[in-house]
């Protein structure tokens, strides 16, 4: 990899911009997202962001704010697993003293993470906090726009009874879809060099350029986790230096019996990917095992033939079932 100065922000799509939140990119998808995050986020209209983990729901939720009339106000964050109905009020300053002075329009955003997971008594007191186009306000109402996320079908929720109807429509006033990154795979490139770029910054390294292998094998991927499956095995290739671990770890779990050398089938049936990628790998460990004779298994003597860092040799050693001089 080429190492290049790090830098505090990067120009992605020809704008420069902040290393800090962004999960955007070039798709179509992304595109359309933008335009309409864009057009919401002025409004005063409760947002509900759908998609699954690792989407970058809260990214985009405080993207909204920072875009609103009430960005010089507080995003209060209410982790709803975690959120029980007698501290409710209090989190989202709701306290009997001080609703007069949440009446004001710039009240901030409240952000409910994962809105499904309330419990019962929680979506109950959140129901009665909202607005309901009563003419004159009442004590205790919520003033805050309100964002939330979640994870999960709120339609089979709702079916399932585990999800209040009512509160389902006062926090739909617009709903934005997340595409998984499986589906805007023409955004992984974009999405790893900002990655690089963040974490060479804030772990004070040079920043690398990711090689032509890594980004084929990073397009192969269907990346299960989203983005922040990405931006970990980013995160650990600029941490550690060693972009071949990373790269053996995502072809193991993309093709766990394989990378146990237990490619099953006939070869009729077999994937054409697949069979390269074992035969890849027995030729690796071919050149692995030569190397280790070549210098009388001095691991760290053959990691320099082979021309890779000792971790990754001693990686390798530990996927292949070799050590000590044996192999199992």
């Amino acid at each position: 990899m080429e190492d290049v100065a790090a830098t505090p922000g990067m120009n992605v799509a020809g704008r420069d911009i902040d290393v800090g939140g962004f999960v955007g990119g070039t798709s179509p998808a992304m595109i359309t997202l933008e335009s309409v995050l864009t057009e919401v986020a002025p409004t005063n209209l409760p947002v509900l962001l759908v998609g699954e983990c690792g989407t970058g729901k809260q990214m985009f939720a405080q993207r909204i704010h920072r875009l609103s009339h009430r960005s010089s106000e507080p995003l209060i964050k209410i982790s709803c697993a975690a959120a029980r109905a007698e501290s409710l009020a209090a989190e989202l300053r709701l306290e009997p003293g001080n609703w007069e002075d949440d009446y004001h329009e710039g009240a901030g955003t409240a952000f409910f993470d994962e809105i499904s997971e309330l419990d019962p008594l929680c979506q109950r007191a959140l129901l009665y906090a909202l607005p309901d186009g009563e003419a004159s306000p009442r004590r205790g109402i919520l003033r805050a726009r309100l964002i939330s996320t979640t994870s999960l079908n709120l339609d089979e929720e709702m079916q399932g009874g585990r999800f209040r109807r009512e509160l389902y429509y006062r926090i739909n006033g617009v709903c934005l879809r997340l595409p998984p990154l499986r589906e805007r795979k023409e955004d992984v490139p974009l999405l790893a060099d900002y990655f690089l770029a963040k974490h060479a910054t804030q772990l004070g390294r040079m920043q690398s350029r990711l090689s032509s292998r890594a980004r084929d094998a990073f397009m192969d991927y269907s990346w299960p986790g989203n983005i922040r499956e990405l931006e970990n095995v980013v995160k650990n290739i600029v941490a550690l230096n060693d972009e071949d671990m990373a790269l053996s770890e995502l072809i193991r779990k993309a093709n766990p019996t394989v990378a146990a050398g237990e490619v099953t089938g006939d070869a009729g049936t077999r994937s054409l990917k697949i069979a390269s990628k074992a035969a890849s790998r027995e030729a690796e460990r071919a050149l692995i095992l030569k190397a280790l004779g070549h210098t009388r298994w001095n691991r760290k003597r053959a990691a320099e033939e082979l021309q890779i860092s000792y971790k990754s040799l001693l990686y390798k050693l530990k996927q292949m079932g070799v050590a000590d001089g044996k192999s199992n």
